[in-house]
């Protein structure tokens, strides 16, 4: 595989970026009892004079360099996220998006996963921290996020604080997810970026000092805490419940 080209496993994921973007996959690969589902994108390769072919499920797990390929690869050409700039920022905030940030968040399931339920709940855009402890968009994100890396938008950024006072200047209300001592968290008054922190350390001090509020989720104290995906899941929902939200002023 070429450096710019990353594998996307699993039906649902492979269609996904089949509706979103058929010319940017490059080779497709799956098992027989996956040929019966794909016969437009066999015959959109086809036209494209690209390569698609049926092979047997041990092929297959070479291809992936796993088990879990769902039966199908699609080997993609990856565009890098692009860095948002103020404009894009004030951008957004018109147009009411809210954000999701994740600061160092490390484990490409749980990427994937967050994704899913942006994806889930209408939220169109994420942006990762630029450090290598980030995860990125690869096969597993792309396997366990379902489709949903096609329908959010990814950014990245070098630096996640400056980022979030950008957000705050703009108009945004930029809430942090802390495993203690935040307040209870409710609907956003308006547009939101929300941001979970890394799934050992939590949120890095300066990151945490950029956000202008900060909420933790109640719970029995049997666990010190939710898996980082399940509380992405819990926060997007409270922070956009329908119409619980008043839009800002325009500023």
């Amino acid at each position: 595989m070429k450096d710019n080209e990353i594998k996307i496993c699993g039906l649902a994921a492979v269609r996904a970026r089949f509706q979103r973007d058929a010319p940017s996959i490059v080779r497709l690969y799956f098992d027989h009892p996956t040929s019966k589902k794909v016969g437009l994108m066999c015959r959109a390769l086809a036209a494209a004079r690209k390569v698609y072919r049926c092979v047997e499920p041990s092929e297959l797990e070479k291809i992936a360099d796993s088990v879990h390929h769902g039966g199908i690869i699609a080997v993609v050409v990856a565009q890098p996220p692009k860095t948002p700039t103020s404009a894009d920022i004030a951008s957004w905030f018109r147009r009411h998006e809210d954000v999701v940030v994740l600061d160092r968040i490390g484990n490409a399931h749980n990427l994937g996963a967050i994704a899913r339920t942006a994806a889930y709940f209408g939220v169109p855009r994420m942006v990762i921290a630029g450090d290598p402890e980030s995860a990125r968009p690869g096969a597993a994100a792309y396997r366990i996020a379902e489709g949903g890396l096609e329908a959010v938008e990814i950014s990245g950024v070098p630096e996640i604080a400056p980022f979030l006072r950008a957000l705050s200047a703009a108009g945004y209300d930029v809430v942090g997810a802390a495993t203690r001592g935040g307040a209870a968290v409710g609907a956003a008054a308006g547009t939101w970026a929300l941001v979970l922190g890394n799934e050992e350390h939590g949120l890095a001090p300066d990151v945490e000092a950029a956000c202008t509020r900060l909420v933790t989720i109640p719970g029995s104290g049997r666990v010190e805490s939710l898996n980082v995906s399940a509380a992405a899941a819990v926060l997007i929902r409270e922070l956009g419940r329908p119409g619980a939200r008043r839009q800002h002023r325009a500023r």
